[in-house]
């Protein structure tokens, strides 16, 4: 066969150097766009000057028009990351009529009384709502929209941590760890459905296929690392990325997976306390007849017939859950770079904290 016509990947590995010698970032440092803009005589002096450079700049006020961004963009003015401050009219209104400004220090202050409504203020606000649709179609691929109504320190950190994101050409290979009770399957498939990536979950469904004797109940870390190698190994994967919760479970296959061709390069913690989880835990049950999952404090179960028939899991009892929860808290150290996310809140909050964190540095 012609060795020229096969399908030709690029090999697990390749990523993996890739992530540990911060190549991608290299790249984005100095982007080939720019070579292409400037056209240096020495691209590789200009390489290295670009390189150098240790700081950027910000531009505030301009552009207000999509013609003035684009305006921006020929003349090779093309800004990395692009933040939109956005409240209501209402409020811009009430901030514009209670501001006071210091003639001699020129500090800006501000008080909220009652005011009339101002047709010229309205019309200017009418007129920017107008051109921010325009700008937000040229800057659609670097631009966050933040709620500018909340406090200063807030909208600063929200911006601080969208500047520090990085366009990352990356695969995500996530590992997902975190507490029994703390919604990583929930969080895993959120995940996946927004961002195309595989479900670490596929893997457990192909243990079952493994030529394992019944009379063994654990299946041996050598035959799951075989099946994850080859799952996570798959076109699908190596493209899209994947998510990975529920394993590793203990040392041995902690260091399985570090050794192996698939180590993730994002690793997300969803930190929770032992009563928090027990609290999830162990007053969960299951209606046998629906398969639904019924909580005696947050999701109660409708009515009484569905009540008394409702079963809750071995791993689910008071005993169990505490012992597996002792078993978390050993192993947890082994991963020391881990990011912590605080997991004791509303699944959408957590989804915006892991997805915040998901290309930031």
């Amino acid at each position: 066969m012609d060795e020229t016509i096969k399908p030709l990947r690029i090999p697990p590995q390749m990523s993996v150097y890739a992530d540990k010698h911060k190549v991608f970032h290299l790249l984005q440092v100095f982007p080939v766009s720019l070579l292409v803009i400037d056209q240096p005589k020495d691209p590789i002096s200009y390489l290295i000057n670009l390189l150098q450079r240790n700081s950027g700049w910000v531009l505030e006020g301009i552009p207000q028009t999509q013609l003035q961004a684009l305006s921006l963009q020929q003349v090779g003015i093309i800004p990395e990351h692009v933040v939109m401050l956005e409240a209501p009219d209402d409020v811009l209104l009430e901030r514009r009529q209670g501001k006071l400004v210091d003639p001699i220090t020129g500090d800006v202050y501000h008080k909220t009384f009652i005011w009339p409504v101002e047709d010229t203020v309205a019309m200017r606000l009418e007129e920017v709502r107008v051109s921010q649709k325009g700008l937000t179609s040229a800057y659609q691929h670097v631009l966050k929209i933040i709620n500018s109504d909340q406090p200063h320190t807030d909208v600063y950190q929200q911006v601080l941590a969208f500047v520090r994101t990085r366009r990352c050409p990356r695969t995500p290979r996530i590992l997902l760890l975190g507490p029994p009770g703390s919604g990583k399957k929930h969080q895993a498939r959120l995940l996946s459905e927004k961002y195309r990536m595989v479900d670490g979950t596929l893997t457990h469904t192909d243990t079952h296929n493994l030529d394992v004797p019944r009379s063994i109940v654990i299946v041996p870390d050598s035959l799951v690392l075989q099946v994850l190698e080859e799952r996570l190994g798959r076109v699908d994967c190596s493209c899209r990325g994947w998510i990975l919760h529920g394993f590793p479970s203990d040392l041995q296959q902690a260091k399985s997976l570090q050794e192996s061709q698939h180590q993730p390069n994002r690793v997300f913690l969803l930190d929770l306390t032992d009563d928090v989880c027990l609290e999830r835990i162990t007053l969960r049950a299951t209606d046998p007849v629906s398969g639904e999952t019924f909580h005696s404090l947050v999701r109660p179960a409708p009515s009484s017939e569905v009540q008394d028939r409702l079963k809750t899991r071995p791993e689910d009892s008071t005993n169990t859950a505490t012992h597996t929860l002792r078993q978390y808290r050993m192993n947890i150290t082994l991963f020391p770079d881990v990011v912590y996310i605080d997991a004791d809140q509303d699944p959408h909050s957590v989804f915006g904290a892991l997805e915040s964190r998901l290309t930031t540095d």
